[in-house]
């Protein structure tokens, strides 16, 4: 009976529970939830956040709310997804390329803005072949 209240056994079990207090008050505070694209404004918002001034005409979001593509007035393209607790994005230049890809019936796009860090998104969007397009076009010489 005295093992049961040894000092180790009692550490362990103070430690075991001020982990799990510490788990639960992170949770309630909503630190470290994984950020999402899941809404218009949530892109709007996250674009502006990345890109001083860089307002979204037309906005295709990942039907999982994993990644977005955002294009300005002025034909730019913005890809955006999650890194860590925070959203990355890029403004797509002359090397950025876009394909599709399709698995059975589902249609995605696999967008590379050209920088290896970044990495490759792939999004399930509706208009896929449009938005394809357009990225391609980035890197046509007459594009201002």
């Amino acid at each position: 009976m005295t093992d049961l209240f040894s000092p180790v056994v009692l550490q362990f079990g103070g430690s075991l529970l001020a982990i799990l207090v510490l788990a639960w008050l992170t949770g309630k505070l909503g630190l470290g939830a994984r950020p999402t694209l899941d809404s218009d404004e949530a892109v709007r918002l996250a674009a502006g956040q990345a890109e001083d001034g860089y307002e979204p005409v037309a906005i295709a979001r990942d039907r999982h709310g994993i990644a977005a593509l955002a294009q300005d007035a002025r034909g730019g393209i913005m890809v955006l997804r999650p890194h860590g607790g925070h959203i990355a994005a890029r403004i797509l230049g002359a090397g950025a390329t876009a394909r599709i890809l399709q698995d059975g019936d589902d249609i995605m796009l696999d967008v590379d803005c050209g920088e290896r860090r970044f990495g490759t998104v792939v999004l399930a969007i509706e208009d896929a072949n449009t938005w394809a397009d357009a990225i391609n076009r980035l890197s046509d010489a007459d594009h201002a």
